[in-house]
């Protein structure tokens, strides 16, 4: 499965670096170093997260840390148990692990944040603005041919992730929040997670084709945790993650498949929500 650097269609064909790019990022992101941010992201939630909940707990008179250390696992596991402050917690741990994200990626690789194509990553205008429509098809598609998909591989169970159990749970005030981060935080970190830096550190080592899948399969195992573990909706992550790569590379920008993306999830936490609070 090569994506080649070859095109017959109308569409800008996808050529290698120029050999201005190459000088001009003189540090390509390694397989190690895109590993690790990736590791470097999910320590930030579990670390912010834990600081977040004491600091929304103390504040709130939920955690009383005068009681001592014995109890506090205790209080944080009884707020959280609580919907509207797991929301809360949630919202605040993954704003603030990718924003951190985002700026070592910046810091890290300043000359590649604007490059086009690999080893850049991408945060520039896509070739043409006919892939901004076709990312916000891609994004409209998805959810329904997976959710097909992942339907027929599950023989009738069902399908949950932890977001959709959340969402059905909280406040009305709260979902539109929880939204906003789901559409808009989420999809950025990790298309520049998986399609930004480590797709273009598999670029320096495989051909295309080898790196497009290999990202995909890493980012839909990535998701598993969330969705309590259920193999069967892997082929639907998979199929997103390679219509989000193909995205990045023909654009020749990142921004299409963040737009996808955040399309996609928005397409999903939209019915999770309608579903557990119709209108009327």
């Amino acid at each position: 499965m090569d994506l080649m650097y070859t095109d017959t269609s109308s569409m800008p064909p996808l050529t290698p670096p120029t050999l201005h790019e190459r000088h001009a990022a003189a540090c390509p992101p390694g397989l190690w170093a895109a590993l690790a941010l990736i590791a470097l992201y999910f320590v930030l939630q579990a670390v912010s997260g834990t600081l977040i909940a004491l600091a929304i707990g103390m504040a709130t008179g939920f955690i009383h840390v005068q009681q001592g250390m014995a109890h506090l696992g205790a209080e944080v596991r009884g707020m959280l148990a609580q919907p509207d402050m797991q929301a809360v917690t949630m919202m605040l741990t993954l704003s603030v692990s990718a924003a951190l994200t985002l700026l070592v990626a910046q810091r890290k690789w300043p000359r590649l944040w604007s490059l086009a194509l690999p080893p850049g990553l991408g945060f520039t205008l896509p070739l043409r603005p006919l892939f901004l429509v076709l990312a916000i098809a891609v994004g409209l598609a998805a959810p329904v041919l997976g959710g097909l998909l992942t339907h027929l591989l599950s023989h009738g169970h069902k399908v949950s992730q932890d977001i959709q159990q959340l969402g059905g749970s909280i406040a009305p005030a709260l979902r539109i929040p929880l939204v906003l981060v789901a559409t808009c935080v989420g999809p950025l970190v990790e298309e520049l997670l998986f399609r930004g830096v480590l797709l273009s550190a598999l670029m320096q080592r495989w051909r295309v084709g080898w790196a497009v899948a290999i990202s995909s399969l890493a980012f839909a195992l990535i998701h598993l945790p969330g969705l309590q573990w259920q193999s069967f909706a892997l082929p639907d992550l998979t199929l997103l993650a390679l219509a989000l790569a193909w995205l990045r590379l023909r654009s020749g920008s990142l921004w299409p498949a963040v737009l996808a993306h955040g399309v996609n999830n928005l397409v999903a936490v939209a019915a999770w929500f309608v579903a557990a609070h119709p209108l009327g």
